[in-house]
């Protein structure tokens, strides 16, 4: 996990700080970096969308809900190799299209390594669309509540909240200081495991479906009550985020500040992160949370001087994103680095919608006939050994001896099987995946 913290470390690393993380030009120097490697905003056809989406394909859907999100986003490749992230809102999303065009725009002209940046739009007839920057390592969602691997570690965690909070000051000394229902989701990890904001809660007015008030316990409470964000409301949204990095989970506000109050905070603390972490930095984090989550909004800091304080905290400065993170570097996450065919990454989302569009354009036969394609004999001889490679391939699998796995699947789906119709295989895939993703939440749960 994260190095444990000694008083001499804590010396020694305040006086060996790089410059470049205190120095205010270096958000000036990300914005430089990110405007020379980005192309200007562009206003794209509906054809080429639908060129980079294959149509807009299901496969191609990377919404957290898929199909069932009231705005889908879909991973997409335009013609320069670029990869896309697409948004299409729904109909009602943006009645005015000229209101869309102008934010659009205005986002657009944002340029900085600490966001997800927009490349783009599309406004034609009834169609709002708005293409960004693909970032290929998931969600802080994904990485906090339903890690497969590792826990996030504790410089990491600190790393994310600095990061976020340079993208909120940038975006406010640019004029875009709202930014619409900030959590877990809206924060994202490029190609070398740095996250980065997402620039579609910029937009203003959206109507987009997962709004504060679908999320009443996590709400600013001057939006309760008059229904506008404001600044000071983002601030209150950071505090929450704040909370979901020091727990792992998503902790109302306020069943996290009785805790605080009780001095109990402790019991807020992710136990993976236990022993990784000094009292004094954990102890800073936990009142950074409360003063952001202050009921009366004039109580609460403004980003600049969150910006300060969570630089004072920063470990491991020296250690890029991608190792803290245990992902290869300029690479996707382990599932996507796959290069999964359609159908494949179908069964890992366990899309069943998609997985049926697939299948029945390239010709699905049901599996009805198809076992009776093997001879008796093939049956008797095989089948003993065909359970015992499936029984071995799976024990070594839970064994996480992956090489031992993989001979025996091997096995067990050898030439004399693959020589006949594969859609039994790919008819049953979901399934195993989602026995398999069951078994995992009744561990959890247990």
């Amino acid at each position: 996990m994260g190095a444990r913290c000694s008083k001499f470390s804590l010396c020694w690393w305040h006086s060996q700080l790089k410059p470049s993380i205190l120095e205010s030009s270096d958000l000036e120097n990300a914005e430089k970096n990110e405007k020379n490697s980005l192309p200007s905003f562009t206003e794209f056809s509906l054809e080429e969308l639908k060129a980079a989406t294959s149509g807009f394909a299901s496969e191609n859907i990377v919404s957290e809900h898929g199909e069932k999100a009231p705005n889908v986003v879909y991973k997409g490749t335009l013609n320069t190799d670029r990869l896309i992230a697409i948004k299409r809102f729904n109909k009602s999303a943006w009645p005015d299209s000229r209101q869309f065009l102008e934010e659009a725009r205005a986002v657009g002209n944002l340029r900085n390594d600490r966001l997800a940046n927009l490349i783009g739009c599309c406004c034609e007839g009834n169609e709002r669309l708005l293409v960004a920057e693909f970032m290929p390592n998931e969600t802080l969602a994904k990485h906090l509540f339903h890690w497969e691997t590792q826990p996030m570690k504790w410089g990491m965690r600190l790393r994310v909240a600095l990061y976020l909070a340079q993208a909120l000051e940038y975006c406010s000394s640019k004029g875009r200081a709202l930014y619409h229902d900030l959590n877990a989701y809206r924060v994202l990890f490029d190609q070398d495991g740095d996250p980065r904001l997402s620039c579609f809660g910029l937009m203003k007015n959206s109507r987009d479906g997962k709004s504060y008030s679908t999320n009443l316990a996590f709400t600013p409470p001057e939006y309760l009550r008059t229904g506008r964000v404001t600044p000071e409301s983002v601030v209150y949204s950071f505090g929450t985020l704040l909370l979901d990095l020091l727990s792992g989970k998503h902790i109302p506000p306020s069943h996290a500040l009785d805790l605080i109050r009780g001095k109990n905070f402790l019991m807020l603390m992710d136990s993976c992160l236990e022993g990784h972490f000094s009292n004094d930095d954990g102890t800073e984090l936990v009142r950074l949370a409360s003063r952001c989550l202050q009921y009366e909004a004039r109580e609460r800091p403004n980003v600049k001087s969150l910006v300060t304080a969570l630089v004072s905290l920063q470990k491991e400065i020296e250690v890029p994103s991608y190792v803290l993170m245990g992902i290869p570097q300029g690479t996707s996450s382990s599932a996507q680095s796959l290069s999964l065919t359609p159908v494949g990454e179908a069964c890992l989302r366990v899309d069943l919608t998609a997985i049926h569009e697939i299948l029945n354009k390239i010709g699905y036969k049901d599996d009805e006939g198809i076992t009776n394609e093997l001879s008796f004999e093939m049956w008797t001889n095989q089948v003993q050994e065909i359970l015992n490679s499936k029984k071995h391939g799976d024990t070594a699998f839970r064994a996480k001896d992956f090489a031992a796995a993989i001979d025996c699947y091997t096995q067990l789906f050898g030439p004399s099987l693959l020589s006949h119709d594969m859609t039994e295989l790919t008819s049953a895939a979901p399934a195993y995946i989602q026995s398999e993703r069951r078994a995992k939440v009744e561990v959890a749960d247990s």
